[in-house]
């Protein structure tokens, strides 16, 4: 059920009048456990069994590792993890393997890649790990031992609320148990912050219908073999493009979900923080699907040491988990190849180049340069996503060589010019909000602002489609 689909907002607003009733208060967490049931299962009511045996073994294996014996909770937080990474491994990545090990035409091989992908899985199995993990911390950290209450029915009730709440089931943002089970209460209506919804709203709509999906009409181009039809720099506008239609369209999507989790009296996590900006590798991932880099950053790179155990530890640990967190994407060797290149960047820059960018006293041209570096390599790797076959990437690059001669349409460049500028824009914004101590005498600029993506939002919206975060 897509965020701007009719069926999506008659769902939410069935469920918001009924919500804040006055006899539906003590019910508040049922009613949305069945809104995300049917939002979860609309298209195919089959995938539910799927994702609710997931929720039955994190919530007994999260329930055992708090109220088991003591000698016994570490096995069973270690089961656990490794059952939601066997079935993220089983139905994500059943087809890579299979590819790998058998004939893909006969047996076990043609078995594994005919396995369906269910939509959401990378999220829900983290999630379910997060609540785990959680658990297992709670037994030291007080903040965390309110997340397993004592009784199973309301753990059961917390922990499926937890991982199906519709506004971030499918792309996120990924929830961490320790942050958004302690939120679980009773909401009252007189406590939503309507501008913060508002602003959220009608900001990720923006994105999402008018600036991606109008992209999206010409980087299409880049798809193999129809790219070889165009000159370079077609070809480099519209990688530009793609740059700009994959921030819009996901930061969308996390607006969107903030947003609509607002009217229900929840917080997510701010996902992005103007990426685009950033003048190192480093803190793009600070910026860039945030929820996803801070959960391998307190999932995997910590527990495997982190920067504590030396120097050359240090640099392993945070190129295996960028290479692990490109594969987190799906079950293709160019997200391998995208995190490796991700890893192996910012092993670099901790090697060489970070402490020249991250000082402070660096003139601005050395900053500016920086940037400019960071998002064409940024986007020159975004191709990886685009074009999933590594010999389809190696040929695009090599036609923006050999395309110079070709016929430019100029119709296509100054489309997706004209498209990405409210992007551009949106972090010009921010970049003087930040260094203009008057940028406040701009203050009647936001309601304008936000007026006029209203008004194209109901004038000017591309071709609907799909999230390009569902098929991770």
């Amino acid at each position: 059920m897509l965020f701007n689909s009719f069926e999506f907002a008659l769902l939410v607003i069935a469920s918001l009048a009924v919500y804040y009733l006055p006899i539906a208060r003590k019910i508040q967490v049922h009613l949305l456990i069945i809104a995300s049931l049917v939002f979860y299962g609309y298209s195919n009511p089959k995938l539910l069994a799927l994702f609710l045996s997931s929720v039955v073994i994190n919530v007994t294996t999260s329930y055992l590792v708090v109220y088991a014996r003591a000698d016994r909770q570490k096995l069973y937080a270690i089961i656990g993890v490794v059952v939601n990474l066997l079935i993220l491994i089983f139905f994500k990545y059943g087809s890579l393997v299979g590819g790998l090990l058998f004939d893909v035409n006969h047996g076990a091989g043609a078995f594994l890649a005919n396995i369906p992908l269910p939509i959401g899985i990378s999220f829900f199995t983290f999630e379910g790990i997060s609540l785990v993990v959680d658990a297992y911390k709670g037994r030291d950290i007080p903040q965390y031992r309110s997340l397993v209450a004592r009784s199973i029915t309301k753990h059961a009730l917390n922990t499926t609320f937890f991982v199906a709440f519709f506004p971030h089931l499918i792309a996120g943002p990924i929830l961490k148990a320790h942050d958004f089970i302690p939120q679980i209460s009773e909401k009252l209506l007189s406590r939503i912050d309507w501008e913060y919804c508002y602003r959220k709203l009608v900001t990720g709509y923006f994105l999402k219908m008018v600036i991606a999906d109008q992209i999206s009409q010409h980087t299409f181009w880049i798809r193999y073999p129809f790219f070889e039809a165009h000159s370079s720099l077609v070809l480099i506008t519209l990688l530009f493009g793609f740059s700009m239609q994959i921030f819009a369209d996901f930061a969308g999507y996390s607006l969107i979900a903030q947003g609509i989790a607002g009217l229900f009296g929840y917080k997510l996590m701010e996902n992005f923080n103007f990426p685009y900006i950033s003048t190192s590798f480093s803190e793009f991932w600070r910026r860039w699907h945030i929820s996803l880099s801070s959960f391998l950053k307190e999932y995997l790179y910590i527990p495997l040491g982190g920067n504590r155990k030396g120097e050359f530890r240090t640099y392993f640990n945070l190129f295996i988990t960028m290479v692990l967190g490109g594969l987190w994407h799906g079950a293709a060797w160019s997200y391998a190849v995208w995190g490796t290149f991700h890893g192996l960047a910012l092993v670099a820059e901790r090697l060489f180049i970070q402490a020249t960018f991250k000082d402070r006293k660096a003139g601005i041209v050395r900053k500016l340069i920086g940037g400019c570096i960071v998002f064409l390599l940024v986007t020159l790797a975004w191709l990886l996503f685009k074009l999933t076959d590594i010999q389809h990437v190696y040929k695009y690059l090599v036609a923006i060589v050999n395309n110079q001669s070709k016929d430019t349409s100029f119709k296509i460049i100054v489309y997706i010019l004209i498209y990405s500028i409210p992007v551009v824009v949106y972090h010009g914004i921010y970049l003087i909000k930040s260094h203009y101590s008057k940028a406040h005498r701009f203050s009647w600029a936001e309601p304008l602002a936000l007026a006029i993506m209203l008004f194209m939002i109901v004038t000017n919206t591309g071709i609907g489609g799909d999230f390009i975060y569902f098929q991770f």
